[in-house]
């Protein structure tokens, strides 16, 4: 499980590194495509700017978006001493608590560090889970907190969303205007062109591998700090049979929950931001035996 672990926090690296090529790659492209190399200057600053209120601002964000209102221990004693006992055993700080008023079976975490964290979980979920059940999914939780998966996910938000927006407003400035199409290759055109259109694509993709990545780290995070994988396995079961689509539906931040909260198959499973819950249930019981 601890390979498993390293192994995934490696490829995340990677795969952030490719990440933040990208941008300054679509950025260069930019100032060669147009001839002009102060549009690589300003859009990589204007990224980093950007990026960095997103990292900031994100995780409030994320649960105002979802409706998520903090409780303190007198609101739910049992939920709030699950997330302390999980704290304490992690010898991380308590983050805040967090319930989602919705029917649907989900939860998150989100915030920049552990000293900044929330977890949230909807009232649907916490109602249908026993004890032991609502810890494996917490556990689950403080895992993305204790891994700082919680980091990458503001990190991965900020960047998708530069990546987005300078590759949208490099194509509309080569299609109504802005380089001297005569002195320029056709061929060179038509990649740059290509270039601004695939570059959100890509950044899909690498965000929907490091969500999926992250989901199995902190399955088995969860798992190994319950001592238990049978109480999550249990508890993704009743997730996937009592549905994880939530009222509020937000694709920025379906990458945090525990579970897809959006409705409806509208993306391929090569877009999903989760892997698929019965391989989750199926290494999880597998670990059983492995603790």
């Amino acid at each position: 499980m601890y390979s498993e672990i390293a192994a995934n926090k490696r490829k995340t690296v990677f795969l952030m590194l490719f990440f933040i090529g990208l941008v300054g790659a679509l950025a260069y492209l930019g100032g060669v495509y147009f001839g002009n190399f102060t549009i690589t200057i300003g859009a990589l600053i204007g990224s980093v700017f950007y990026a960095l209120i997103s990292y900031f601002v994100s995780a409030r964000a994320a649960l105002a978006f979802n409706g998520a209102k903090e409780i303190q221990k007198s609101d739910d004693p049992r939920l709030w001493r699950t997330v302390e006992n999980l704290a304490i055993t992690e010898g991380l700080p308590m983050p805040k608590v967090h319930i989602i008023q919705d029917q649907a079976f989900n939860a998150f975490a989100t915030g920049r560090d552990p000293k900044n964290a929330s977890v949230a979980i909807t009232s649907g979920l916490l109602n249908a889970l026993d004890d032991s059940e609502l810890q494996g999914v917490m556990a689950h939780e403080m895992g993305h907190i204790k891994n700082y998966d919680i980091r990458v996910s503001m990190i991965v938000f900020g960047l998708v969303a530069v990546v987005s927006i300078l590759a949208d407003i490099l194509l509309r400035f080569s299609i109504f205007g802005g380089s001297d199409e005569e002195n320029q290759s056709p061929v060179l055109i038509i990649l740059g062109i290509a270039a601004f259109i695939l570059a959100p694509l890509i950044a899909v993709l690498v965000q929907s591998s490091i969500s999926r990545k992250r989901e199995y780290l902190a399955d088995a995070t969860g798992a190994m700090t319950t001592r238990y994988p049978e109480g999550l396995a249990r508890a993704l079961e009743k997730i996937k049979l009592g549905g994880s689509a939530t009222k509020k539906q937000n694709t920025s931040t379906a990458h945090l929950f525990i579970a897809n909260p959006l409705k409806g198959k509208s993306f391929s499973a090569m877009f999903s931001t989760h892997p698929p819950i019965d391989e989750r249930i199926a290494r999880l019981r597998s670990m059983g035996s492995k603790i």
